[in-house]
């Protein structure tokens, strides 16, 4: 089978396109991916250290809410819920959805936000 050079050139193009789609979406799935390193960025912003203590957060001594050290290794999260990544995601998100009289507020984190927090979280064992 005789390839015409136009013909080659384009099959090139796009082999070289898929192969560059490719890294670009393994470097966009990493950036995107759950980051504890980010959660604890956000646990500082949202000043979640005011209602808990959690290890790893430089002056979140708080008292209010329960201490989040070993919270990794929880049976349950608000009292109710089962301790998972998904869970704890929308416990963080929204907690009053889940548990209309809990003390713990609906902060406004994102999904993206509170997929982080839960990552961050999960790594107090």
């Amino acid at each position: 089978m005789c390839m015409c050079p136009h013909k080659f050139k384009l099959a090139l193009c796009l082999a070289a396109g898929l192969i560059s789609g490719c890294k670009q979406s393994t470097s966009v799935a990493a950036q995107t991916a759950d980051s504890p390193s980010r959660g604890r960025a956000a646990i500082r912003t949202y000043g979640c250290g005011k209602c808990h203590t959690i290890p790893g957060i430089r002056g979140a001594n708080g008292v209010v809410g329960p201490p989040l050290q070993s919270v990794g290794r929880r049976t349950y999260i608000g009292g109710n819920f089962p301790n998972n990544p998904e869970m704890l995601t929308r416990w963080i998100m929204a907690p009053q959805k889940l548990k209309p009289k809990t003390a713990m507020p609906t902060l406004g984190l994102s999904e993206s936000e509170s997929r982080d927090v839960a990552a961050y979280l999960e790594t107090l064992k």
